[in-house]
């Protein structure tokens, strides 16, 4: 079928079953396009938790999927591509966590929401990269924090609060990638050009930035900025609603070291025009989780839309 012909099949679809349909950044723009709620992972989760639809279609990576049912246990969640996982969230599993957990017993636990819902279990507190300073700094200074499992984010956390959380040792591999040395020949080609970057990136990359921040706060910050020309490290998904924010400004994506797509998600690719439809269609691939996880990983989430 024509991209035309899929979008509008969806539509009907979504209407019959009273679908909504939840699309990340860094999604395909046609999906973008065809979504209810275009967001970053805590816009996502808080359209999940209010959504009085019967069916929620996430497209978007595994872990996404599973704080929407969590968020929404009676009702049916569909990721169009179950094999679209997520690396940071494979860094973490449940029995290594808890055992590096187990020997910080006076810690609290925060989790980066690209985490299992296994790890959310383990955690008393899930932040994203809108709302992690926030959180951080509503403890206490006194109250030892563990951080998992994004290294990177947590570095910059720890920088930026003057705060010393111990830190899993997992990273994301599209922001791992991106190239110093490339983004500052590109700098200096496009010397007006200011440099948007996700807390995700590496230090060396991060101290190059003009602005630090969310895919939504890169998304903000372009639009209301003064300046006409950005360089945007982080997956170039993003640029898509950039690009429709501001058709006058040009956004030039940051390169990969190697010569390859590796600065594009190859879990969030997965996800197509064509999957939306055939899960729709078929109420399938659905999210299910046992009751106890349920049950436990709601308590972080709930703990973070609180203090969001």
């Amino acid at each position: 079928m024509h991209p035309e012909t899929v979008a509008e099949e969806i539509k009907k679809l979504k209407k019959d079953l009273n679908a909504v349909i939840l699309a990340h950044y860094y999604q395909e723009g046609e999906i973008q396009d065809i979504a209810d709620h275009v967001g970053d992972s805590l816009q996502l989760a808080q359209a999940a938790a209010k959504t009085t639809a019967d069916v929620i279609l996430f497209a978007g990576v595994h872990f996404m999927a599973e704080t929407a049912k969590i968020l929404n246990p009676d009702k049916l969640v569909l990721l169009p591509d179950l094999n679209a996982g997520c690396s940071l969230a494979d860094d973490c599993p449940y029995d290594e966590f808890k055992a590096f957990r187990d020997r910080y017993p006076d810690h609290l636990v925060l989790s980066y929401i690209n985490c299992s819902a296994a790890i959310k279990t383990l955690s008393d507190v899930i932040v994203t990269s809108s709302n992690a300073e926030k959180i951080v700094s509503s403890f206490p200074a006194d109250q030892p924090l563990l951080f998992a499992p994004d290294k990177n984010l947590g570095a910059y956390l720890n920088k930026k609060t003057g705060r010393n959380m111990v830190l899993w040792d997992g990273s994301c591999q599209v922001h791992e990638v991106f190239s110093e040395r490339k983004m500052i020949d590109l700098k200096l080609r496009h010397p007006d050009a200011l440099i948007l970057a996700h807390p995700e990136c590496t230090e060396q990359v991060l101290d190059h930035a003009d602005f630090i921040g969310s895919t939504t706060g890169i998304l903000n910050y372009a639009v209301k900025s003064e300046a006409t020309e950005f360089i945007v490290v982080t997956e170039p998904g993003i640029i898509h609603q950039m690009e429709k924010s501001c058709p006058e400004k040009k956004f030039i994506p940051a390169p990969p070291e190697a010569n390859c797509a590796c600065n594009e998600c190859p879990h969030m690719k997965l996800n197509t025009l064509e999957k939306v439809f055939l899960a729709l269609k078929n109420r399938q691939p659905e999210i299910t989780l046992d009751s106890e996880t349920l049950r436990l990983a709601r308590r972080p989430i709930d703990k973070m839309l609180a203090l969001s």
